[in-house]
């Protein structure tokens, strides 16, 4: 493959009055253009744009060491350009070094405020004009397909087609409907796991009940608490990670003079899952992907309170999907210098909107979306209600697939999906 590495230059608030401050604010969006070199230059060059939108939020662009996957299909019939969403990788990042930079906690999270989907949105469209490309395919996983949905949203002109894999998000409501739904999907995969493997059912609760007796520190010094060990939940959502998870806790213990403690094998690949250190602004953004018109409270550590089994308390704890509580900002030392920011945020009450739901219900550009059964990350129900409000979308619904299903069989899914807009064009 060859690559070609951009930068740009965009407003911090694409929203502002741009005649009421004519030195306004600007940051770095870096993007990093990737071509198959089975194309020659020229002819690369003539091939049309495929925008990549990483989940997240929080997560930066891919790092391909090679083309491979949905990349490989994609590189075939398009340039694509992996961004970097502001505020990760080489676009102005923010963590606890650099938000200090802003001032205090308020200016923090005002600062932050220009960081949802609406902003990556226009940062993109910006990006599509300065690099003179013509309307282009986006295609968003995760998190990037609820910024696909935003750029259908306002920013039509700018796009050719849309593909989305596990990326459907509500359109309106309060965030607690989407904890309250993918909590009982974490429920019934932690079932689905401890029925394939009770042998860990046993291992998770000697974990727990020797955490609750004797303290653990991970090797960043921190504490492993249970409530943090029921981060590993994280696993649950692929199809080969509950494998990982399994092997994982084959070898948790070992013997020392102390007696049973937790090996550092173990703990450094606890860390690895529990640590925010390589993409903060995921705790701090979560809930507010949202976030529309009122405040999110800490919808998912108020929704935990509707069922008990996921308390750290409870007899047999089950382990927790991708929600975001209040004390990771005590927990975590990556987190820990952002927890009046964190508080902030989840009190603010002027979030914009996300959709135009108007817009979406008249729209003309072909959109596919992969939507699958079980997925513990974004609900299936709730997906399937917003791709009946947005018109010229194709679904295809799946139990074969988990979240990451991209990361299983990438190629063939890219290619069905764009297949499916290329069909109803």
């Amino acid at each position: 493959m060859r690559t070609v590495e951009h930068c740009f230059r965009v407003p911090l608030d694409h929203f502002a009055d741009p005649a009421a401050d004519a030195a306004a604010e600007t940051i770095t969006v870096f993007a990093r253009e990737y071509v198959s070199a089975e194309h020659t230059e020229a002819a690369a060059a003539e091939l049309p744009w495929l925008l990549y939108l990483q989940g997240g939020p929080g997560g930066r662009g891919n790092r391909f060491a090679s083309l491979g996957g949905w990349s490989k299909a994609a590189a075939k019939d398009f340039r694509i350009l992996m961004l970097d969403q502001r505020g990760t990788g080489l676009s102005s990042p923010i963590d606890r070094n650099t938000l200090p930079l802003r001032g205090d906690a308020p200016a923090q999270a005002s600062y932050l405020k220009h960081f949802r989907a609406d902003s990556i949105v226009a940062d993109a469209e910006l990006i599509r004009q300065a690099l003179g490309a013509e309307p282009w395919t986006v295609y968003g996983q995760s998190y990037g397909g609820f910024c696909a949905l935003t750029y259908l949203s306002f920013g039509p002109t700018g796009l050719r087609e849309v593909l989305i894999t596990g990326g459907l998000a509500p359109l309106k409501g309060s965030p607690d409907r989407v904890y309250r739904e993918t909590f009982r999907r974490v429920a019934a995969r932690n079932a689905e796991y401890f029925g394939w493997y009770p042998e860990d059912r046993e291992a998770v609760n000697r974990i727990v009940n020797h955490l609750r007796s004797t303290p653990e520190y991970l090797l960043d010094g921190s504490p492993l608490t249970v409530e943090r060990f029921q981060m590993l939940g994280s696993f649950l959502g692929g199809n080969t990670r509950v494998d990982s998870l399994h092997n994982l806790l084959e070898d948790a213990f070992v013997e020392t003079p102390c007696g049973p403690r937790l090996s550092d094998p173990f703990l450094e690949q606890v860390r690895s899952q529990v640590s925010r250190a390589s993409n903060p602004l995921y705790a701090l953004m979560h809930e507010s992907i949202y976030g529309q018109g009122t405040a999110t409270g800490w919808a998912a550590w108020r929704v935990l309170e509707e069922f008990p089994e996921f308390s750290p308390d409870a007899a047999e704890v089950l382990l927790t999907g991708e929600m975001v509580y209040p004390w990771y900002f005590d927990q975590d030392p990556a987190l820990r210098p952002l927890g009046e920011v964190a508080e902030l945020l989840a009190a603010e009450t002027g979030w914009k909107p996300l959709y135009d739901t108007a817009q979406l219900a008249a729209n003309i550009v072909p959109a596919a979306a992969a939507v699958y059964r079980d997925d513990i990350y974004v609900d299936h129900g709730l997906s399937m209600e917003t791709a009946a409000a947005v018109r010229k979308l194709k679904t295809w619904e799946t139990g074969e697939f988990h979240h990451d299903g991209i990361a299983d069989d990438g190629e063939a899914i890219f290619s069905r999906l764009l297949g499916m807009v290329r069909s109803v064009r």
